[in-house]
């Protein structure tokens, strides 16, 4: 009787679901002008065809603001330092980490002074004990945070990082040159060019702009960061480590200056032994929320206006290696890799020299600017697209108490204040990407005449300025 009670109220509830009271199956058919379900669906199926987020006019004025110039400075001071070995000296003003970290932190309070109290910076340290091989005696451990605070859901939180410690072929050799140009003097010079950009903007959300240390050592500064995120419950919803960003040019040297790879796992670091057995019941292993974000990022930042194709590359990291994401994959924030397309492995971990005429080293030189600078404008459209949208639908759900041939989803509603309302999405079980769409204004359920043994779905917000969150996959409710 009790579950009678709820379907019927169920029912109700998607009877209500637009505005001319249509139920979600018939909304579907008044969408696509064909009945829903129909044998061959493709583009037929119910609701319109999913399009790409375009960059309105004040992301449009965002980007224009990423500088190219300011970017090769930073690059090249950087690399200057000599060194910036997370076990080099922590007191030379002029050469080593220490020096390093004093520069990128004046430089953040610099962005910081321009943004009226909203944007604070921390340096953020800690004595990593001894931990083989790499850190052979106690080290302080320091991360440059830069954090603007949301103005309506400050609570939500978003990060953007580059690890500006380096190393030569050598990794416990702390006294040998080791610019460190691209990798990954380019990636703290995304970091803090968005900084200085968006720091005179009022994000709804918080972003957090970071120049992390001791990745070449073990991600030990970025593992710091995300676990006194998670100590601190912090609602990280996308955390994106830019590592390796500044050279369009492959060892062969062809370059592809249009294309940044990002890498993004599928099943969840973080998954528990249960989860597991879900997923194998229900699928999604293409449906991680990293992959969500990977699938937002295509969507909002693949355009004019910042000029580059986004290549999603489905594993976690390059074969073998990790970054200062993983950490926070750890802790089950949804996190991504951005590396640029081909990598120049002469110019990665290599003693500066001289051999057999070539030159090898992390040297400035071999660096592509404005490549860099186009990287971080994908950044820019991505962080500013997340932080102005609303918050990744929570607690979405199937409905699995009834066998049918059509699909229940539910989910809770959001507490942005610029919310206007949800959109179901789906796709076949082979695409790559969502393809469909159907709006269901403010509710917070949505029947789909679609059976969900036959495609996937999701739910995403909507903003009344028209942005759209991440989607949220559903797990099963009873």
């Amino acid at each position: 009787m009790a579950e009678e009670r709820s379907r019927r109220k169920f029912l109700s509830t998607s009877a209500a679901l637009s505005s001319a009271a249509l139920s979600s199956a018939a909304l579907s058919v008044a969408l696509t002008g064909v009945p829903a379900g129909a044998d061959e669906l493709g583009d037929r199926g119910p609701g319109g065809p999913v399009s790409p987020q375009r960059p309105d006019p004040e992301l449009r004025a965002i980007l224009r603001e990423i500088d190219e110039r300011r970017i090769e400075a930073t690059v090249r001071r950087l690399a200057a330092f000599g060194t910036r070995h997370t076990l080099s000296s922590q007191s030379d003003p002029v050469r080593g980490i220490g020096a390093a970290r004093d520069w990128i932190f004046a430089e953040m309070k610099k962005s910081a002074e321009k943004s009226g109290g909203r944007m604070t910076v921390e340096l953020q340290s800690y004595v990593q004990q001894p931990a083989q091989p790499r850190i052979p005696v106690a080290t302080t451990i320091t991360n440059v945070v830069a954090t603007l605070r949301g103005s309506t859901t400050p609570e939500r939180v978003y990060v953007v990082s580059g690890h500006y410690d380096s190393r030569c072929s050598d990794p416990l050799d702390a006294t040998k040159d080791a610019p460190g140009a691209d990798d990954d003097a380019s990636g703290v010079a995304v970091a803090m060019e968005l900084a200085r950009v968006l720091a005179t903007r009022r994000p709804a959300a918080t972003i957090v702009f970071a120049a992390v240390a001791g990745e070449e050592q073990g991600l030990f500064g970025a593992r710091h960061l995300a676990t006194t995120y998670k100590a601190a419950g912090t609602n990280v919803q996308a955390m994106f480590t830019n590592d390796i960003v500044g050279s369009s040019r492959a060892d062969d040297g062809t370059r592809d200056p249009r294309t940044i790879r990002l890498f993004a796992e599928g099943v969840p670091t973080s998954e528990t032994p249960a989860q597991a057995d879900l997923r194998r019941a229900v699928g999604g292993e293409n449906d991680s929320p990293s992959r969500q974000l990977a699938r937002f990022v295509r969507s909002v930042a693949e355009n004019d206006a910042t000029g580059m194709s986004v290549r999603v590359i489905y594993r976690r990291d390059r074969y073998l290696r990790g970054g200062d994401h993983i950490p926070f994959l750890e802790q089950g924030y949804p996190a991504a890799r951005f590396t640029e397309p081909h990598e120049d492995f002469a110019h990665q971990h290599q003693d500066v020299r001289v051999e057999n005429g070539k030159q090898f080293g992390d040297l400035p030189e071999f660096c592509d600017f404005p490549f860099i600078a186009r990287v971080a404008r994908v950044n820019a459209a991505t962080l500013w697209s997340l932080a102005t949208a609303p918050g990744t639908p929570e607690d979405v759900r199937i409905r699995t108490s009834r066998l049918t041939n059509d699909t229940d989803l539910v989910w809770r509603r959001g507490s942005d204040p610029d919310l206007a309302g949800y959109e179901v999405v789906w796709r076949e079980t082979t695409a790559a990407e969502w393809t469909r769409v159907i709006g269901v204004g403010d509710a917070t359920e949505a029947r789909v005449d679609l059976s969900k043994d036959n495609v996937f779905f999701g739910v995403r917000a909507v903003g009344k300025n028209g942005r759209r969150s991440p989607v949220a996959f559903p797990t099963p409710l009873s």
